[in-house]
């Protein structure tokens, strides 16, 4: 966090954090900031007219703000207020206009659909919509119908690798002792179902020719689902090659990523996918589906492999590895790694928000 705190103090920014959460929450409590909860609102939307008001109340203070998402009230609530109070402002849709969903879930686009009538007013007024890659900004074209708006690409981060140490290793390992200093695949992320892990592990077992080459899937489990790859991966004679450490943070965390050989992410959508530019800030190559949206940046840069997200697909990314030279690993590391700082940096991320940020407070509210 601190460095997070220089960068605002070298573009120049004062930054406060406004959302749904209780004040006496602890997310407010815990958050290394400044921090105001207006909560809590209703179960489902969070509505609450605490939001409009502390925006009416407070709107001296700022120049401009940023909208985090879509389909809550802190999107349309938060509207309101910017709109009342003629504060200029951008938005983040975080990947909420995938035509994923649309194709997963399609009443609840529909109903979606019908409540653009009032969300899309939201992108609408909004100084710029941003997103965080061309291929999201691509397929969010058209999904939904009856707003234009102004979209725009920026960079956006992920955490810079710490300091290698012994310590972060023995965390890791700590979890996972039965890994014995063997090498390993890392899946890390939430297990759910659009992350594709029933992909990975047919994928794995199909491709893998190494007998000590081991795959850790780690992150909480969404349900049952755990318990469903688990037995997965027994009736596929891997159990004992696949490790389920559960949820890794911290030490442990940075652990993971510097002893993997490479990061696996099967996904059926992801936005962005952080923990992919992670690996790659670990300088760890990538094995990823094309439905992760920086996939053309990775393919590009040589930081990885990238095929479908289909069996076949996981199949040919872990084939793919398995067939490298240790030479050609290493350099697809470096690449990584220089893909990484091309395009996912702290400052980055911070040099084109700042600029939207301008561009926003120079032009005034666009309604």
């Amino acid at each position: 966090m601190k460095q997070s705190i220089s960068l605002r103090e070298h573009w120049g920014q004062r930054v406060e954090i406004l959302t749904l959460n209780p004040p006496e929450s602890d997310a407010i409590s815990n958050f290394p900031g400044v921090a105001h909860g207006v909560g809590p609102g209703t179960r489902i939307y969070g509505y609450t007219p605490n939001l409009s008001r502390w925006i009416s109340k407070n709107r001296s203070r700022f120049d401009v703000a940023v909208v985090h998402g879509l389909w809550n009230h802190a999107s349309v609530g938060g509207w309101q207020g910017l709109r009342r109070a003629r504060l200029p402002y951008v938005l983040f849709t975080h990947g909420m206009m995938d035509p994923w969903f649309r194709k997963s879930k399609p009443i609840k686009h529909w109903v979606k659909q019908s409540f653009w009538a009032i969300q899309g007013r939201v992108l609408r007024d909004a100084n710029e919509v941003l997103f965080t890659s061309e291929e999201e900004m691509r397929l969010a074209d058209g999904v939904f119908f009856g707003y234009n708006y102004r979209p725009r690409v920026v960079a956006y981060a992920a955490a810079e690798a710490t300091p290698c140490g012994l310590v972060d290793e023995a965390a890791f390992h700590k979890l996972v002792p039965e890994l014995a200093g063997r090498p390993y695949l890392l899946f890390l992320s939430r297990i759910h179902e659009k992350k594709g892990c029933n992909l990975l592990l047919e994928g794995f077992a199909k491709a893998v020719h190494r007998p000590d080459l081991q795959l850790v899937i780690a992150g909480p489990p969404h349900g049952d689902l755990g318990e469903r790859l688990q037995a997965q991966a027994h009736s596929l004679g891997i159990a004992e090659r696949v490790h389920w450490p559960g949820m890794v943070k911290g030490a442990a965390k940075a652990g993971a990523f510097r002893g993997a050989e490479a990061f696996v992410l099967t996904s059926h959508q992801e936005n962005f996918g952080i923990a992919v530019a992670e690996a790659l800030a670990y300088g760890k190559p990538v094995l990823i589906s094309n439905q992760i949206n920086i996939w053309r940046e990775i393919e590009s840069g040589g930081a990885g492999v990238v095929a479908p997200d289909t069996v076949d697909g996981a199949t040919r990314v872990i084939a793919a590895w398995e067939q490298l030279t240790p030479e050609a690993r290493i350099a697809m590391g470096r690449a990584a790694r220089e893909v990484y700082e091309r395009n996912f940096t702290v400052e980055a991320a911070a040099r084109d928000l700042t600029a939207a940020l301008e561009r926003a407070a120079a032009s005034g509210p666009q309604r």
